[in-house]
């Protein structure tokens, strides 16, 4: 299926979308709307259709799987993401990365901050980049404000693996990829992932692909 027609109104492009059935589909690397900058949310939809909206973003981000989806990564270039991670992770894996439930939230406006300058450096990937990943140091804690979609004022601290997916969906609203920060020497098919750094730190694949981590 075709992509809305990004010159025509939000409203337009989003019921476009949602005469789908099932999960929308998602926008690959190299598609320009995942450059652009979105347009800040102030009402272009109306409550029922950001319901259905969001709801879509949701179902799409679950058949992926994912554990966000971003507005633009189905061609929409609006300020809205969805975030949820149910983090069916070893214990181990839950220590080393801080990954714990995230319940579903929508982020509408969002930007964020570091707190602190501790950094983390983990493989993450992308559903608008299928089929690889890479180690992308990011802030371990930050800061972020925006609003829900009910338009009421967020200001909350994330840490760990939920830090994380706020500082990846929030910039691909500002049309920036994970990729745009990885360590690129770090690269690495998804068979290569499951061969050789199935560990919970990058610290094997740092030694090996010959890429240094933040201390």
């Amino acid at each position: 299926m075709a992509l809305p027609n990004h010159r025509a109104p939000f409203a337009e492009q989003v019921e476009q979308l949602l005469a789908i059935e099932g999960p929308l589909p998602i926008v690959a690397a190299g598609d320009p709307v995942l450059r652009r900058p979105t347009e800040r949310y102030d009402g272009q939809l109306d409550p029922a259709l950001l319901a259905r909206f969001v709801e879509a973003l949701r179902m799409t981000m679950h058949a992926a799987p994912g554990v966000g989806v971003a507005a633009p990564q189905v061609g929409v270039s609006l300020r809205i993401a969805v975030i949820e991670d149910p983090a069916p992770v070893p214990e181990e894996v839950r220590l080393l990365r801080g990954r714990v439930p995230q319940p579903f939230r929508v982020l509408v406006n969002p930007s964020y901050e570091g707190v602190g300058e501790r950094r983390a450096a983990f493989f993450e990937g992308c559903l608008s980049v299928p089929g690889y990943q890479a180690v992308v140091a990011r802030h371990a804690e930050v800061r972020l404000t925006g609003e829900d979609e009910h338009g009421h004022a967020v200001d909350e601290v994330f840490s760990g693996w939920p830090a994380r997916i706020v500082q990846h969906e929030t910039d691909h609203l500002d049309g920036v990829l994970y990729l745009d920060r990885a360590e690129l020497r770090s690269l690495s098919s998804n068979q290569a992932m499951a061969e050789y750094w199935a560990q919970p730190a990058p610290d094997g694949a740092a030694g090996a692909l010959g890429f240094t981590l933040p201390e």
